[in-house]
């Protein structure tokens, strides 16, 4: 996107960016109950009677799970449409109900000593996917006084990109574009700050491909490099909303700590950046299988895979094979 097109966008921009506000205003007017409610209805109209993203929703769905019936599959898209549709809701009252005195009373956070007491003597790297309410979980930590850098695509549209960065921006979360930003991370690791990443976007031919339930993907290299070569351990979280809207579970499925790789015996998911990387996708995995209805299984997280590319693979897991017989 050129600078232009972030600074001055079409009518076609502004109109959906008044659309988007004026939507917003409703869902703040009402209670999240209500919005809940409603939530139930839109998606049950979204995931049986509108087709939007069902193919790719159906195919990822029978990719990890296998054939499932008809009725199934109907169940898993309408409370994915349900999250999704809460999960705005509750993006709109957040920064009006969850404040620093009340925080107690929207998260549980097992790990909350352990996780944020790294995030303040150390650089670290925070790992998550597109589950839970990843939004909400930025928002909180800079409540809690250790804010984030987090790296995103600019939106299309500027004015809704403004709107959005705002609200990221609000407890003190900064923002960097995803392409051209590799020395300020690396500054802002250096300088002991915290970088938060979604780590289950498809990175194309030339990612790190390794097995995501149990299919080859492709995931970007950067995030490895960046915990290997800032010696920045790595803590894979996730934020899973429980029993009832805008109340979380906030914790983490691994931590991976480069400081050991001068122990004597390094893990081995430290010893290179193609086994740190299906390190955190086993973790991401463990997180998504707690909670499968909160996971964005409308993106395209598999896709075709290149010849040479499944050979490697084949080849990797016979090498492992071998190793331990």
């Amino acid at each position: 996107m050129s600078k232009e097109r972030i600074t001055q966008g079409t009518w076609s921009d502004w109109w959906a960016y008044v659309a988007l506000r004026c939507l917003i205003c409703g869902v703040q007017s009402v209670s999240l109950e209500t919005c809940d409610r409603w939530c139930h209805l839109l998606a049950k109209l979204l995931a049986d009677w509108i087709p939007l993203r069902r193919r790719v929703t159906d195919e990822n769905l029978q990719l990890v799970y296998g054939p499932l019936s008809g009725g199934h599959r109907s169940l898993l898209r309408r409370k994915m449409w349900h999250h999704l549709l809460l999960m705005v809701c509750e993006i709109a009252h957040a920064p009006r109900k969850v404040h620093r005195t009340n925080w107690r009373e929207h998260f549980y956070m097992p790990d909350k000593a352990q996780v944020f007491r790294l995030m303040m003597e150390r650089a670290t790297v925070l790992v998550t996917g597109h589950l839970g309410n990843f939004e909400i979980a930025g928002h909180v930590v800079g409540l809690l006084g250790t804010p984030t850098t987090s790296m995103a695509r600019p939106l299309d549209n500027p004015y809704i990109h403004r709107y959005v960065t705002e609200f990221r921006s609000m407890s003190g979360q900064h923002l960097l574009p995803k392409e051209g930003s590799a020395t300020a991370v690396q500054e802002l690791l250096e300088s002991g700050g915290c970088l938060g990443l979604l780590a289950d976007q498809f990175a194309g031919g030339k990612g790190v491909w390794v097995e995501f339930f149990g299919h080859p993907t492709s995931c970007h290299k950067a995030l490895a490099l960046f915990v290997l070569s800032a010696h920045a351990p790595m803590v894979v979280h996730y934020n899973r909303r429980l029993d009832r809207p805008l109340r979380f579970e906030m914790g983490i499925t691994g931590l991976a700590d480069p400081r050991l790789l001068h122990a004597e015996h390094v893990p081995q998911y430290l010893q290179s950046v193609v086994d740190l990387t299906e390190w955190y996708n086993a973790r991401l995995e463990e997180a998504i299988r707690a909670a499968p209805e909160q996971y964005w299984w409308l993106h395209r997280r598999w896709r075709e895979v290149p010849a040479h590319q499944l050979k490697r693979l084949h080849a990797r897991k016979q090498r492992r094979q071998e190793a331990s017989s």
